[in-house]
């Protein structure tokens, strides 16, 4: 492999983050190519074949190409007209967006990250605390809840106070998907908070919900006897929450999982917060319901298509206004922070290195 001349590409790299980990690397005359922004993904209804040829030709002269979590999609269908394509690394080491069984078939290596930095350089310095999305969580409750993108703004245009805080102490927090995150979302609101959660996932049971408790330290029941995080069903989760906070794996079961009578179950004066993946919430309903003001509000992290389009009623619904609901968003930042895309870029760094060497690459995944 290193007699050959190697193009490589590094995809989606919105901050320009990747260029410094690949400086090192030794492409035998070969080329690396930094993208900076994102083309429609191949599969998506609203892609025109125009859009999709536009994709394939960019994509089609390297061998090597380098993505970033799910921001491109790679379907077998993609993947067919990539016959230059021999390694293909993402971050992470789970992405439902690349097929990988078609990827194996063709003879694609996949490999992913595990936070580690070089394997031939002590690892980072174990962190404690909250995750990164755990933090972008809260800090999208708090927001939203405070009002502080309003009152910003506000502030901004000449104005002052523009509305009410909503308090959340003593308030129910509905979690949707008790697994590590929620349960980490889920203690931070009962320990910084007192509020009291409730929770479900398709599987999820009491007993389960009890010992997750146990596991982050918490007690199975407070000192009135109730469950720290109380097994409800779908419709209680929706009718009683005054937070609810997704937290869902994305799957072909799970896409549109939150759906119109879901959101119809909500308190007028509730908040929707979503950090996990767009396709679980029907778009079109939430939009619906929004627009309506028949909840107080969401904070969204997370968008069916990414990047939203410049036409997307995401940006141009005037929020807040009227009997709209208030809206706030952010641009999928839940994971990325500096440290972590700088562990990620260096691992995958390290496994274009190990390829253009002939060596056996790491995290493989398929």
């Amino acid at each position: 492999m290193s007699h050959f001349k190697t193009r490589i590409a590094i995809l989606d790299d919105y901050q320009d983050v990747a260029s410094i980990h690949f400086e090192h690397v030794k492409t035998n005359n070969g080329t690396i190519t930094i993208f900076q922004d994102t083309l429609p993904p191949f599969s998506h209804p609203a892609t025109s074949e125009d859009q999709k040829k536009q994709l394939v030709e960019r994509l089609l002269p390297f061998s090597i190409i380098c993505t970033m979590r799910e921001r491109t999609s790679f379907p077998a269908e993609l993947l067919k007209k990539l016959p230059n394509l021999k390694l293909l690394t993402t971050t992470g080491m789970r992405n439902a967006a690349i097929d990988l069984k078609a990827a194996a078939e063709l003879g694609i290596v996949v490999t992913g990250t595990i936070n580690s930095g070089r394997s031939d350089k002590p690892g980072p310095q174990e962190r404690h605390g909250p995750d990164s999305t755990t933090q972008h969580t809260w800090a999208l409750i708090l927001a939203i809840a405070r009002g502080i993108a309003r009152d910003n703004a506000a502030i901004k245009d000449g104005g002052w106070q523009s509305g009410l805080a909503t308090g959340l102490t003593g308030k129910t927090l509905g979690i949707m998907g008790l697994g590590r995150l929620g349960v980490n979302v889920a203690k931070i609101g009962i320990m910084a908070f007192g509020m009291r959660v409730v929770a479900w996932s398709s599987s999820l049971t009491q007993e389960a919900a009890d010992e997750k408790a146990r596991s982050c330290g918490l007690p199975v029941e407070d000192d009135a006897r109730e469950k720290t995080f109380k097994a409800t069903t779908k419709e209680q989760l929706f009718e009683t929450a005054d937070v609810l906070s997704i937290h869902y794996a994305l799957s072909s079961r799970s896409m549109g999982i939150v759906g119109q009578e879901d959101l119809a179950r909500m308190k007028p004066t509730s908040f929707l917060v979503n950090t996990s993946r767009g396709p679980l919430v029907d778009e079109t309903a939430l939009l619906d319901t929004l627009k309506a003001g028949s909840i107080q509000g969401a904070a969204l992290d997370v968008f069916e298509l990414e990047p939203l389009p410049k036409e997307s009623e995401w940006r141009t619904t005037a929020w807040g206004t009227g009997q709209h609901a208030q809206v706030l968003l952010s641009p999928h930042m839940g994971y990325v922070e500096e440290e972590t895309l700088a562990l990620w870029y260096t691992e995958t760094a390290e496994n274009v290195e190990r390829w253009l060497k002939g060596e056996g690459v790491l995290n493989r995944m398929n």
